[in-house]
């Protein structure tokens, strides 16, 4: 009986660790470090959850078309250490015009991990070294 419940002890440990590893990715396999590109926009909406935040930008392309960007940033940890910045100044932010200067989405989709973020009042975020 002991056998039986280590062994069901080690099963659910081992699909806990594994969901959990699997919530989390490569960064460098996701995005193209070295492909950098600016978006200014209307900051739609914040996920602000773990393993990281989420920022939705709208903003023009070069047809003038309005495109809808989904930009990654760092674990909401990182912000919660930081004191020049929090998750009151992205809420805050929405509705308004921001300037995000990220790298590409390998994929090519309308993505890019967040390097730079630029709120509506000129405050710049970096958010090197952990995302660069």
């Amino acid at each position: 009986m002991k056998k039986r419940l280590f062994a069901a002890i080690a099963v659910a440990v081992v699909v806990v660790a594994s969901a959990s590893a699997s919530a989390h990715h490569s960064m460098s396999a996701l995005f193209d470090f070295n492909q950098r590109f600016t978006r200014s926009g209307t900051l739609t909406q914040v996920d602000w959850r773990n393993p990281h935040i989420y920022l939705i930008v709208d903003a023009k392309s070069d047809q003038g078309l309005v495109e809808t960007w989904r930009f990654e940033g760092p674990s909401p940890n990182i912000f919660r250490r930081r004191d020049d910045v929090g998750k009151r100044d992205f809420e805050n932010a929405i509705g308004k015009t921001v300037t995000v200067e990220a790298s590409r989405a390998r994929d090519g989709s309308l993505s890019g991990l967040i390097r730079k973020f630029i709120l509506p009042d000129g405050k710049v975020v970096s958010l090197c070294p952990q995302n660069c």
